[in-house]
């Protein structure tokens, strides 16, 4: 029996033939990401004793969550975090304005097929887009990785999820994951592997993959990939990445599931308050009128979902009471937006562009929701209290294009 994208990845990091599903590994990651949180993780290395990192040429950190800093406590944790680059030399280190973490990550070369990438933030899962194993880890787990250069785990069985037929004009990938977490759950992928196969995603864009991959946390995945092709080595050879090895599944591997997903009948989706896996079509939400449309961040926030949200924008207005925040995933897609007039587009709809960042996303700050607001986001998730207020408060998931189309109409609609 062959061996599934995961089993291979892992038995390579280990320094093992073979594994197999519930083996017990020690596995030696590529890349070990952290962010903001790097603070409470140099901490915590200190704490272990720690003086020296295994290796700083395998560290990443990129100030990503509180950026500009909000408060006096945020800065003084990035000024943490500055000083121990300094101290461990640690030379990929990415300061605030450069991105978010799974966007920069990839964006600079250090993302490869066939490597594992252990991250302390539970969307980490976004580097299997590019055939890698990205594995979310703890601040506890991160800081013995700092130490060891290695941690343990158990080899999770994978689902492989075949996206047959042909998606519909105005849906697009963020609609499709919506859509497959609604049929799987958000518990359907816990602790395991998830593969998507088949035309639907060898035909989508990178940043497309990386939508599908980034949300596999949200069914609970270890980890999200789908099989390197022609458009991966493409992607990686336009941005000088260096050598690797694809290690794409056997064709005798080993599945717990096969999952097959026509997306000929897939339309434009939104998750619903307060579950991400609570989705329905865009038309079946009902009259919800919107306070914030949300565009960006690390599940939506590339050129090519700036660019999507500006086709529908352009030459429009947002409507009147609604704010339409923008908070591109990079610097660099930041820079490609203002040099393409997609920035334009979005500016004169009556958008407000922040710094590439997290922003609202996670609540802390930059345009969080006020008691009783409603918010349609591009985000990855919408719990009670994800944008910052406790009380009650609606957020929607949807893609970049239904965000665009609510911003202009004040309420929930699908792009027509």
């Amino acid at each position: 029996m062959g061996m599934t994208m995961i089993e291979k990845i892992l038995a390579r990091a280990s320094g093992a033939d073979r594994v197999q599903v519930g083996e017990i590994v020690f596995a030696s990651p590529h890349r070990v990401l952290s962010h903001d949180n790097s603070a409470a993780i140099l901490g915590i290395f200190e704490k272990m004793g720690g003086e020296k990192v295994w290796d700083p040429d395998r560290i990443f950190i990129a100030l990503d969550h509180a950026v500009p800093p909000p408060d006096a406590k945020k800065a003084t944790n990035h000024q943490m975090i500055r000083s121990f680059v300094a101290k461990q030399n640690i030379a990929n280190f990415y300061d605030c304005g450069v991105g978010i973490c799974h966007q920069v990550l990839p964006e600079y070369g250090h993302v490869v097929p066939g490597a594992v990438i252990f991250g302390s933030d539970s969307h980490t899962t976004t580097h299997g887009a590019l055939g890698a194993a990205g594995i979310p880890i703890g601040r506890t787990e991160a800081a013995s990785v700092w130490a060891l250069g290695e941690t343990w785990l158990k080899v999770p069985s994978t689902l492989k999820i075949e996206l047959e037929g042909e998606m519909k004009e105005g849906v697009f990938p963020k609609d499709l994951i919506l859509y497959i977490i609604g049929q799987i759950t958000a518990e359907g992928a816990t602790y395991k592997s998830v593969e998507f196969h088949g035309p639907v995603v060898r035909a989508m864009s990178i940043g497309g993959r990386m939508t599908l991959c980034n949300m596999g946390a949200e069914m609970g995945a270890k980890a999200a990939m789908v099989p390197v092709d022609e458009s991966t080595k493409a992607w990686l050879d336009g941005i000088g990445a260096g050598e690797y090895e694809v290690l794409d599944p056997d064709p005798d591997a080993d599945y717990e599931q096969v999952i097959s997903i026509d997306c000929s009948s897939v339309s434009p989706q939104v998750a619903r308050p307060h579950k991400v896996d609570n989705v329905v079509p865009v038309g079946d939400v009902g009259d919800v009128a919107i306070d914030v449309a949300l565009l960006g961040t690390c599940t939506n926030g590339r050129f090519e979902d700036l660019e999507q949200a500006a086709a529908v924008l352009d030459g429009k207005k947002i409507a009147k009471g609604v704010r339409l925040l923008v908070y591109p995933a990079s610097c660099k897609v930041l820079d490609e937006a203002y040099e393409k007039g997609i920035a334009r587009v979005l500016l004169g709809a009556g958008a407000q562009i922040a710094v590439p960042a997290c922003g609202p996303c996670l609540g802390a700050y930059g345009g969080v929701l006020a008691p009783g607001e409603t918010c349609v986001s591009t985000a990855n998730r919408n719990f009670k209290g994800r944008m910052g207020c406790k009380d009650e408060t609606g957020i929607y998931l949807a893609s970049p294009a239904t965000v665009a189309a609510s911003a202009i109409a004040g309420k929930i609609v699908a792009n027509r």
